[in-house]
């Protein structure tokens, strides 16, 4: 990582509550939730309930936390979820997410049960922050007790619906902005050493290492690649310093970690990443990848 001091606590002190105050004071709305995300989902509700789940408590009119689910619930039909903008600034998570419902899902709608949750982290989509107003991960708070409301309200969400679920696809990107911003930050945060990695120029997925389900990966990439590029392992061969199991597919320890992707005993689970920062690509395509991803983990299943 840089050398430069980050510009919030003592250098080598782990921050306090009030230099997380000074952080949360730094930061401002850069774009609107409610007319880039709720009122697409509201011109979906004639197809999908739209499902009011809860709301978060920065501004609990500002931020109510919607998911939108087949209508025509099937018992014997297999229900499969797709989680996007646990990071919130990661945008082609949650734009592809509601994408897909305007599009692709209508293709699943009869054999499937589909959850799709558009925005988990709607003030970090506003403010274009990876962490929530409390500078916490929320894709590192997925686990009993969660401090990030975020995590706590998706959880209690899905494990009071008690279904089994499928398949779950949580949408992510990789940005520069890993390296520039986000790691440091991180770093000064809880006094760690953070190294810079190699930004993957193109299309990942990470596995959960628990189940990683190869060929499912594999049928996902595959579908992609018709969209965009696959990102090649680097010199070492790795993707941000995770050894590769196949191309373009790393491992995590999804539950372990408290990642989004280890919140059900789904069989089938995977975590997308683009990199929107490739000159080989725009916002646009970053979308289409991501409905391509969804459409291929269902129809693998």
């Amino acid at each position: 990582m840089s050398d430069s001091v980050y510009s919030i606590g003592k250098q080598g002190q782990p921050w306090t509550e009030k230099d997380k105050g000074l952080w949360f004071a730094k930061q401002d709305i850069k774009r609107s939730y409610q007319d880039e995300v709720l009122a697409k989902l509201e011109l979906l509700s004639a197809s999908f309930e739209m499902v009011q789940y809860g709301s978060l408590s920065v501004d609990a009119s500002r931020y109510p936390l919607y998911a939108l689910q087949s209508k025509d619930w099937q018992m014997n039909n297999k229900t499969v979820l797709v989680t996007g903008g646990v990071h919130g600034y990661e945008t082609s998570g949650v734009q592809g997410a509601i994408r897909f419902l305007a599009t692709s899902a209508k293709d699943f709608s009869e054999q499937f049960n589909i959850i799709v949750v558009p925005c988990v982290s709607p003030w970090g989509y506003e403010t274009i922050n990876r962490w929530n107003n409390n500078a916490i991960d929320p894709n590192r708070s997925f686990y009993a007790d969660s401090p990030a409301e975020e995590s706590a309200a998706l959880m209690t969400f899905i494990n009071e619906l008690d279904v089994d679920i499928a398949m779950h696809i949580d949408l992510h990107e990789t940005t520069d902005t890993d390296n520039s911003e986000f790691r440091p930050a991180l770093a000064a945060r809880d006094a760690i050493e953070q190294k810079s990695w190699n930004i993957p120029d193109g299309f990942y997925l990470v596995a959960d290492s628990t189940k990683p389900v190869a060929d499912f990966q594999g049928a996902i990439n595959q579908a992609v690649a018709k969209i965009t590029h696959i990102a090649p392992a680097d010199d070492s061969g790795k993707l941000i310093g995770v050894d590769i199991e196949q191309l373009g597919v790393i491992n995590y320890a999804g539950r372990e970690l408290g990642l989004c992707m280890g919140l059900t005993e789904a069989p089938y689970v995977t975590t997308t990443e683009v990199y929107p920062d490739s000159p080989l690509v725009d916002a646009e395509n970053c979308i289409k990848a991501q409905v391509a991803a969804i459409s291929a983990a269902i129809a693998f299943i």
